[in-house]
């Protein structure tokens, strides 16, 4: 399934994609009031795998609004836990001047930094170094504690694309990450959730990020050096995953910071994230 989260009527709810459009759940879920109230993909999925169902039942009728008629916001709104992945392709990491690290770099970005695809992304005037970071991001379906690389997968409900926008200045001059890569919309999330059945390889997956039309970003998502599985055995040894949390799995080469001179964004910038089949996720930079 596709699903989208967009503000209709003043109301966030959940747009499932049947046919050649996305159905209002809240319109063709009269008969199960729990699903008509959902607000995101988090509410979706801690409902278990019986609502999953429902919604896979009742959305049988052909879509008559399209994706792009949509007022779109992040699919995920406020996760348990955003965990984000740092230095996971190597190209990357050279291009930073950095280490490859022995086990998984973490970090986490807030909720109050998401927002959807075509929402601002803000120039904030505390950072003169603002980047993108083209990601996959995974989310998580169930409850996941002290998982084994051989079973993580079970745990993984679907993916959306993220744009890990950072700012630079801010991340090396702090002791830690939090400034750099949390300000208020540093987190566009989208355009949809697609579940994990309708892309049973994530690895054959390539991230392409352009700025102002310029291809910056073009690799293969099997070029992440801890790869999906290894992540939520690494993560959930001491740190119990939620339905709806989310893993940004890391970004390959290419982001402004690579370039010299440094190509940073900035006011009236436009940020384009294509992975396919998810579909691309834009920002423009305010």
């Amino acid at each position: 399934m596709r699903i989208a989260v967009a503000r209709n009527h003043g109301r966030t709810g959940l747009w499932v994609k049947s046919g050649d459009g996305f159905v209002d759940l809240t319109e063709v879920a009269s008969a199960s009031p729990e699903l008509a109230g959902m607000r995101d993909v988090v509410d979706l999925l801690s409902a278990g795998e019986k609502a999953m169902q429902q919604v896979a039942e009742i959305t049988s009728a052909a879509g008559q609004v399209k994706l792009d008629e949509l007022d779109l916001v992040a699919p995920i709104l406020n996760p348990h836990a955003f965990v984000c992945v740092g230095r996971n392709y190597l190209e990357h990491i050279k291009e930073g001047a950095a280490d490859v690290p022995r086990y998984p770099y973490l970090f986490s970005k807030f909720s109050n930094a998401l927002n959807g695809h075509l929402q601002p992304v803000r120039h904030h005037d505390i950072t003169e170094s603002l980047d993108y970071e083209g990601e996959l991001a995974v989310v998580i379906g169930r409850v996941a504690h002290r998982l084994s690389a051989d079973h993580a997968m079970e745990a993984v409900a679907g993916y959306t694309i993220l744009n890990d926008v950072s700012g630079r200045d801010l991340q090396n001059r702090d002791a830690q990450w939090i400034r750099g890569k949390s300000l208020d919309t540093w987190a566009p999330l989208g355009p949809v959730f697609v579940t994990a059945d309708e892309i049973p390889d994530p690895y054959s997956l390539r991230i392409e990020t352009r700025v102002n039309g310029e291809l910056r970003q073009n690799a293969p998502v099997s070029d992440m050096i801890f790869k999906i599985p290894e992540l939520i055995a690494f993560i959930t040894q001491g740190i119990t995953l939620q339905p709806g949390d989310l893993i940004a799995t890391g970004t390959p080469s290419g982001v402004g910071l690579g370039f010299d001179p440094p190509k940073w964004l900035k006011a009236g910038d436009r940020v384009d994230i294509t992975i396919e089949p998810i579909g691309t996720l834009s920002s423009i930079v305010s």
